[in-house]
């Protein structure tokens, strides 16, 4: 029979029969293809194919050529570029045993490492170099690396460097290679930047696919747990224990879920460890040797776990956050069901987020097992079946262990060993949470049966500080850690409030009240007795007894003697009678008689400084017409901004809307509401009768100022600018401060004010 490994070089089958190899996978299969020898390469092939030892055989004939050995180290032959420094480490021990019966020696140019050491690896010769871009390039600007030596190169994970945003590094050491090189494309989904950068950097490169779409992750199972959003967290843990996996990884969309997730894992008794990006290299890689060696069961990390990490006998994979695209759910899933073994992948689906889900799995082809989330008795009854199938009770007794054996036999009863074995059993394991069970429509209710094993606790607010259950229910819920269904009947009652809790969470709810028995503001919280049956709190008080007083500020009133309000229920409404005539006699209906009536405003005493009334006018029919263009506004007196009838008039036929009276000063005249106090005395020589003088475009203004004009300026002209130009400043603004200020300032207009003269 011909072994499968007969066409590669001594060396390494010899490495894949010690490692364990039977058989090739498809993929390595299809690139030691006769025909592909020597030929550039791009593969897409799923995760967990041993893509690896795929590019690591189609190098050999590169490394190795015919020879059995390597020569001695000097410069590089073969580079390899991965975008993670776990995956560069990672692909390092790969080629380690792959190449090692060959005397390959290796260095590694990994970011987060002491570049110094890398450095001197170099120096001293390797034969095949494993690094990450950024390192990479850092290496070869500062000249610690020679290129020129290299015949092969593979890009590892390439789809996944340009979404980090690699390109510029992967182009700057692509153009540092040897141009006659072999160049290699190792990916799981070939988008089209990557085959732009094939027919870029690669020369007739053979397209190599082993994919199926309906063969994706055919290992591995898919399912979809649908839990209340407030029970993510609980249906995790759930998880962790129903399916009690060898090795489970649980992803996370952020590094502080990573950190959250984590301390909440290790207050429940789990064996866990964090991997995300702002950890050092060295502690990462402890997490990862920490998982391979059996001392963590459980790794909490972020997408830079979802590339390329292999950690033997994965089982379960949890996404604690939905994946972002089909990309990251196919490569996080990858991590389990690998090299034929079996793996579940488990999503954890808030109801608002269902949709998102079934797109998610639609768009990468999965189907997916839709289920809610394991329940504590779920966990109870899969422990137990556990228990009794455990290989340490069916195991049969080693010599060493007779004399033990016998000694218990006969001191303790089959009873009380079997109850001895089973508390260390369950003492080992958490206990399981509680998880609402949901539906497609929300969290399955309460029956009301259920709150008969209920307890009842007294909240030290109630209607006299306006509580309602709208704030309180989830209150209850942010600090007692309660879900909805946990709570029953909240009566409300004038000073206080009555709050019914499911028994299975009282301790839940006491132990996140703590010792001090508050809530948020201050909220006192104590046990209560059950209220009578019944009994129910007064209703609600209207608005006015609440604030202790009608919704004008009023007196309040005795709650109990006061009269119904004219329009409670359904009484219909009585139909509005018309509105008297107003004369000098007229009161209004419904003025108290103690208050004296109020003259017209026609009648009433003129103010000081107020406008003269308006004089009486024709009706609108008998007017006479009007010579000149159309007023803009109807005119009205003592009215804010509209025109007054006794001013001057501009030029044009529109009037001059804010003009004082011309028989009284503006210093003499106290300020109303429509007038503003003038800046100043009207200087001497001012003309009122003089239209030019005033300033009117449109706006009321008050009459521009004329002292200080310019030398020369043409009669008629607006002053200190030319004539018809707008005026140098806003009339009627603030005061301009003190009247004289130094020589030769400039006025807000742009005038020289008039200077004290000398002597």
């Amino acid at each position: 029979m011909t072994s499968p490994f007969s066409s590669l070089p001594d060396a390494l089958s010899k490495a894949l029969a010690d490692k364990g190899y039977e058989t090739l996978t498809p993929v390595q299969e299809a690139v030691l293809a006769p025909e592909l020898a020597g030929r550039d390469l791009l593969v897409s092939a799923q995760t967990g194919s041993g893509k690896t030892v795929a590019f690591g055989l189609a190098m050999a004939g590169d490394l190795l050529g015919d020879a059995a050995m390597l020569p001695p180290p000097d410069s590089p032959r073969a580079l390899i570029i991965a975008p993670t420094r776990e995956l560069a480490l990672q692909v390092g021990r790969e080629f380690e045993w792959l190449y090692g019966a060959a005397g390959a020696v290796l260095a590694s140019c990994v970011g987060g490492m002491d570049a110094r050491t890398e450095r001197r690896a170099l120096d001293r010769g390797a034969h095949i170099v494993v690094g990450t871009p950024g390192r990479l390039r850092d290496h070869i600007e500062r000249g610690n690396i020679d290129l020129s030596t290299v015949q092969a190169v593979t890009l590892d994970e390439a789809d996944e460097m340009l979404d980090l945003g690699f390109r510029d590094d992967l182009e700057f050491i692509l153009k540092a290679l040897p141009e006659e090189r072999r160049t290699l494309l190792f990916s799981a989904t070939v988008p089209r930047d990557i085959e732009r950068l094939a027919r870029t950097y690669q020369r007739d490169a053979q397209r190599v696919a082993t994919q199926a779409a309906r063969d994706t992750h055919a290992d591995i199972a898919y399912r979809a747990l649908t839990v209340a959003p407030e029970d993510a967290e609980n249906a995790i843990v759930n998880l962790l224990r129903f399916y009690e996996a060898r090795n489970a990884l649980v992803f996370c969309k952020t590094r502080m879920a990573v950190n959250h997730l984590t301390a909440r894992l290790l207050n429940r008794g789990f064996s866990v460890v964090p991997l995300s990006g702002e950890l050092a290299q060295d502690e990462r890689a402890r997490a990862l040797q920490a998982m391979r060696d059996g001392r963590a069961r459980v790794c909490v990390a972020t997408d830079v776990a979802a590339r390329g990490i292999d950690l033997p006998g994965l089982e379960l994979v949890i996404h604690a956050d939905l994946p972002t695209n089909k990309e990251t759910l196919l490569h996080r899933s990858g991590r389990t069901g690998r090299a034929g073994n079996k793996g579940v992948s488990a999503l954890i689906v808030p109801l608002n987020a269902r949709r998102k889900a079934e797109r998610l799995l639609g768009s990468a082809n999965l189907n997916a097992e839709w289920a809610p989330a394991p329940s504590a008795t779920d966990v109870n009854a899969r422990d137990t079946e556990r228990l009794l199938t455990d290989e340490a009770l069916t195991k049969p007794e080693d010599q060493s262990e007779m004399e033990l054996v016998t000694h218990l036999a006969e001191r303790f009863t089959s009873r009380e060993l079997a109850a001895a074995v089973m508390r260390f059993y369950f003492s080992a394991r958490s206990a399981p949470e509680e998880v609402v069970a949901v539906t497609a429509d929300g969290p399955k209710p309460r029956a009301r049966a259920e709150f008969e094993r209920s307890f009842w606790m007294k909240l030290g607010v109630g209607h006299d500080k306006q509580a309602e259950p709208r704030w309180l229910l989830p209150m209850l819920c942010r600090v007692g850690n309660l879900t909805k269904t946990d709570i029953g009947a909240i009566r409300i009652y004038d000073t206080h409030t009555l709050v019914q809790l499911h028994d299975d969470c009282r301790e839940r709810f006491l132990n996140a009240l703590g010792n001090a028995m508050t809530l948020e503001q201050d909220i006192q919280v104590s046990p209560a007795e059950a209220p009578a049956e019944g009994e129910r709190p007064a209703p609600r008080p209207r608005f006015d007894d609440r604030k202790g007083g009608d919704r004008k500020g009023g007196p309040r009133g005795d709650r109990d003697t006061r009269p119904p309000r004219k329009y409670d229920g359904d009484s219909p409404r009585k139909p509005s009678s018309p509105r008297p005539e107003r004369g000098a006699d007229a009161r209004p209906e419904g003025r108290p008689e103690g208050r004296p009536d109020r003259k017209p405003r026609h009648e009433e005493a003129p103010r000081p400084g107020a406008r003269p009334p308006r004089p009486e006018r024709a009706p609108y029919g008998d007017r006479p017409a009007t010579p000149g263009p159309k007023p803009r506004h109807k005119e009205a007196d003592g009215e804010r901004g509209r025109p007054r009838t006794d001013g001057p008039a501009k030029s044009g036929g529109k009037p001059d809307w804010k003009a004082r009276s011309d028989d009284q000063p503006a210093r003499d005249r106290p300020a109303s509401r429509d007038t503003k106090p003038a800046a100043r005395a009207k200087p001497a020589g001012f003309d009122p009768s003089n239209p030019s003088a005033r300033m009117d475009s449109g706006k009321a203004r008050k009459p521009a100022r004329t002292f200080g004009a310019k030398p020369g300026a043409k009669p008629g002209g607006k002053p200190g600018g030319k004539p018809g130009g707008k005026p140098g400043f806003k009339a009627g603004g603030k005061p301009a401060g003190k009247p004289f200020g130094k020589p030769g300032a400039k006025t807000p207009g742009g005038d020289k004010r008039p200077t004290r003269p000398k002597g």
